[in-house]
C-alpha cells in the first residue's frame, strides 16, 4: 500500500494555499451587454433624430468587452404590443451619425410613416454575438414635415431686438448665440410671427435662429428645420424720456433747479438749457449724477427760463422738458 507522510500532505496544503485556490472552479462570464438607455426621438424637418446611451457594463456588472454592434429599429408597433413581432417587421436603421462619449446618434427619413405612429427601440450586440435586451421604447406620432421659418429679420427697439419671420405653425421658438462661436440657447417662444428679445444688450453681437414646432402631446413635438442664421448687433438710437417736474427757485445769488429723476438703466445724466429775458435757449451746464442744478451765473433784474434734457450712455438726448422761470 502507498503511504504518504504527514510532512508531504502539509507541503501540498501549503502549496494550494499559496496559489489562492479556494473552493470549486468558477463558471465563465456570460458577457451579455446591458441594455441601452435614455432613448429619445424627435421629428425635425423631414427626418427623425434618435439618440441613446450605450451600456458600459454587462448584465454581470463587468465592463463590456470589445466593440458593440448597434441595432436601432423603427416600425409600426402591433396591438397588443409584442416586441418580437415588432422587431421582426421593423426596419433596421444603418449608419449612425456619430457614436462618441457613450452616445449613439442617428438621423433617417420618416415619410413612410406619415400619419401613423412609429415605434423605435435599440439594442446592442457584443463581440461574442450576444445581444442585450431592448432599450426603452418610444412611440412617436408622425405628421407632415413642417416648413422652416424664412426671411428672419431683426430691428433694434427701445424694448430690445424685435425679430420677425415668415412661416405658418402653431408655435415658434427663438434661439440665440452670443458672439461668433458656442452653442445656441432658447431665448423665447411665440405663437405669432414676431418676438422681442428684451434680454439683448446694445452693442453686443448675436446670432439668431427661428424654428417652428407643433405639440404632439405626451411630451412629443414635431419640429421644422432651423431658419437661416441671422447675425445682428443691436444699436441704441433711442433717447431717454423727457424729464418732468422741473422747478426753478431763486435765492439771494443763485437759481436752484430740481426735477424728477429718470429711471432708464443706461442714463448718463442731464443737460441744462437757459433763456435770458426771452432770448434763445443755450446750454449752460450738466448734471451727471442727481436731478438738481445750481445756476450761479445770474444777475438781478433779469428773468431766466430753464429746460433740461436727459442723456444716455450712447449719447442719445431727449427733447427738452417744459420750461420753468425765475427772477432774482
Amino acid at each position: 500500500m502507498l503511504r504518504t507522510s504527514s510532512a508531504a500532505l502539509a507541503a501540498v496544503s501549503l502549496f494550494l494555499t499559496a496559489c489562492g485556490y479556494i473552493g470549486g472552479v468558477q463558471p465563465p462570464l456570460a458577457n451579455i451587454p446591458g441594455d441601452p438607455t435614455a432613448l429619445a426621438a424627435v421629428q425635425r424637418g423631414s427626418s427623425l433624430y434618435v439618440n441613446f446611451k450605450l451600456p458600459e457594463l454587462t448584465t454581470e456588472l463587468k465592463p463590456v468587452p470589445g466593440d458593440l454592434e448597434l441595432d436601432l429599429r423603427a416600425g409600426i408597433g402591433p396591438k397588443p404590443w409584442n416586441p418580437q413581432q415588432w422587431a421582426a417587421s421593423a426596419r433596421k436603421i444603418e449608419n449612425p451619425l456619430s457614436v462618441k462619449n457613450g452616445l449613439a446618434q442617428y438621423r433617417f427619413p420618416f415619410l413612410e410613416w406619415t400619419g401613423k405612429e412609429v415605434t423605435i427601440a435599440a439594442r446592442v450586440i457584443g463581440a461574442n454575438h450576444k445581444a442585450s435586451g431592448w432599450s426603452n421604447v418610444v412611440t412617436l406620432p408622425i405628421v407632415a414635415p413642417l416648413p422652416a421659418p424664412t426671411d428672419l429679420a431683426a430691428a433694434s427697439t427701445a424694448q430690445g431686438v424685435r425679430l420677425t419671420w415668415k412661416g405658418a405653425a402653431q408655435h415658434f421658438r427663438i434661439l440665440r448665440r452670443e458672439g461668433t462661436s458656442g452653442d445656441f440657447s432658447q431665448v423665447g417662444a411665440s405663437t405669432t410671427n414676431d418676438f422681442v428679445d428684451a434680454s439683448a444688450q446694445f452693442g453686443t453681437n448675436y446670432t439668431y435662429l427661428a424654428q417652428a414646432y407643433t405639440d404632439l402631446g405626451d411630451h412629443h413635438e414635431a419640429q421644422s428645420d432651423l431658419s437661416q442664421a441671422l447675425p445682428f448687433m443691436p444699436k441704441d438710437t433711442f433717447p431717454p424720456v423727457v424729464p418732468t417736474g422741473l422747478r426753478a427757485t431763486a435765492s439771494a445769488t443763485t437759481i436752484e433747479l430740481s426735477w424728477n429723476g429718470n429711471t432708464e438703466p443706461d442714463l448718463a445724466g442731464y443737460r441744462i438749457y437757459r433763456s435770458v429775458n426771452g432770448g434763445a435757449f443755450e446750454k449752460v451746464g450738466e448734471a451727471p449724477d442727481l436731478p438738481t442744478y445750481s445756476d450761479k451765473a445770474v444777475e438781478r433784474g433779469k428773468t431766466y427760463r430753464y429746460a433740461v434734457t436727459a442723456v444716455d450712455k450712447s449719447g442719445n438726448e431727449s427733447q427738452r422738458s417744459e420750461a420753468a422761470e425765475a427772477s432774482l
